[in-house]
């Protein structure tokens, strides 16, 4: 095993004394190629070109010397430390952090970013991190070939955001360029980027509504920030606002779904950062707007113009984002992205049978008849899910605790094996 190991962070500017100290006593170097070519790396000691982080891991843990790991910025906040320190390599490092990407994007920015989700887009992430684009007003997203600007733009068509995109941070070739999302995708941009997505006030989370305009911004084309700070980085695990709890009564919204059922159907859904939630046949919204507070994005589908403007109102006050869209399932629902789980608030089988032709994880929905509730279940029966059924009376009582009658509904959970 290497005698010692250090991985350097490097942002642009010269190495500090302790990293070229490093650098000096290196008998293998591991980097990207730019990171080899670097004035300041030893000519004599041995050079691995970094691919897969594996293969140079097993290299290093071979050699018989003093090692450095080249990396861009922080190489401890989502960078080869992680993978460095895998028990499978048996590798312990010292770590010289360089400024991250993160942070020197929002410095170009000029914002503050201790209320910034950071989100990691690869193929394989893309969808998620387009997600939590949609549900979050400030995030800075890494980007990867095959997933960067372009595409994340492309994937948030209807939601209007603010792209701030820096390409090649630290080198001569850094170019800052802040564009609405609806021009991004016309523009070929040069890797490596980091793309700063921001949406309506970042202080105070704004609205994405189909036809809404883009996010304001302040003096100079930066995008607007509030003069609040926060207590916690990312994003406070409470509600946004005063109010405490979840499957919040009926009144609290304005509507007549009873909480409890409500309740029922967040909990078999179980809404989550980097999920699309469909609510469809919104209504008055209570759903969906509980849904946007666990960190999921949402999409509200109401054929009603009304309950459209009214969640579109309660979403504001709530402090959450979303996307609403006026339309009548399951034809408005051809065009949207693709989600992770679904309510149905309209038992209608059609509807059914069109979500579960997407193939989202669950589908929630709720039925007033034992009928409606029966079509209902075969449809998910049939889209190839596993159905849990429940009839769910629920009725407050007085101080006398008598038992009243309350309303009961069919609810029906499908989950896709």
């Amino acid at each position: 095993m290497a005698d010692r190991v250090t991985v350097i962070g490097w942002d642009g500017s010269p190495p500090s004394d302790a990293a070229r100290a490093a650098l000096d006593a290196a008998t293998l170097v591991a980097g990207t190629r730019h990171h080899l070519a670097l004035p300041y790396v030893p000519k004599q000691a041995e050079h691995i070109v970094l691919g897969s982080i594996d293969i140079a891991a097993r290299r290093i843990a071979g050699h018989r010397g003093t090692a450095v790991v080249l990396a861009d910025g922080d190489p401890g906040f989502f960078g080869v430390v992680r993978a460095l320190r895998d028990p499978e390599h048996g590798l312990e490092v010292e770590v010289i952090p360089g400024v991250s990407a993160v942070a020197r994007a929002f410095a170009r920015a000029g914002m503050p970013w201790d209320d910034a989700r950071v989100v990691v887009a690869t193929s394989r992430t893309l969808r998620r991190a387009v997600n939590v684009c949609r549900s979050y007003p400030k995030v800075a997203v890494l980007t990867a070939p095959g997933a960067g600007p372009a595409e994340l733009a492309l994937l948030l068509a209807g939601v209007h955001r603010t792209f701030v995109i820096c390409e090649a941070l630290g080198s001569e070739r850094e170019q800052i360029t802040v564009l609405t999302s609806d021009k991004v995708a016309d523009h070929i941009w040069r890797d490596p980027n980091i793309v700063l997505v921001v949406g309506g006030s970042t202080g105070s989370p704004g609205l994405a509504v189909l036809g809404s305009t883009a996010p304001p911004t302040a003096p100079g084309g930066r995008p607007a920030t509030s003069r609040g700070g926060g207590w916690i980085a990312g994003r406070d695990p409470g509600f946004p606002g005063p109010v405490r709890g979840w499957a919040l009564p009926a009144a609290e919204y304005g509507g007549d779904v009873p909480a409890p059922v409500r309740a029922y159907q967040l909990a078999r859904l179980g809404p989550r950062t980097g999920d699309l939630v469909w609510d469809i046949g919104a209504a008055d919204g209570a759903l969906a707007l509980e849904a946007a507070r666990f960190g999921a994005a949402v999409i509200a589908v109401d054929r009603d113009a009304q309950a459209c403007d009214w969640i579109t109102a309660a979403a504001r006050r709530a402090g959450v984002q979303m996307q609403v869209v006026h339309g009548t399932a399951p034809q408005a629902l051809e065009d949207l992205p693709e989600p992770d789980v679904v309510r149905i608030g309209c038992a209608d089988p059609a509807v059914v049978a069109a979500c579960a032709a997407r193939r989202p994880e669950r589908i929630v929905a709720a039925a007033a008849t034992r009928e409606s509730a029966a079509a209902v279940d075969r449809a998910l029966a049939e889209g190839g899910y596993t159905v849990e059924r429940m009839l769910l009376r629920s009725a407050e009582t007085d101080s006398g605790w008598q038992e009243p009658e309350g309303p009961a509904a069919f609810l029906l959970c499908g989950s896709r094996p």
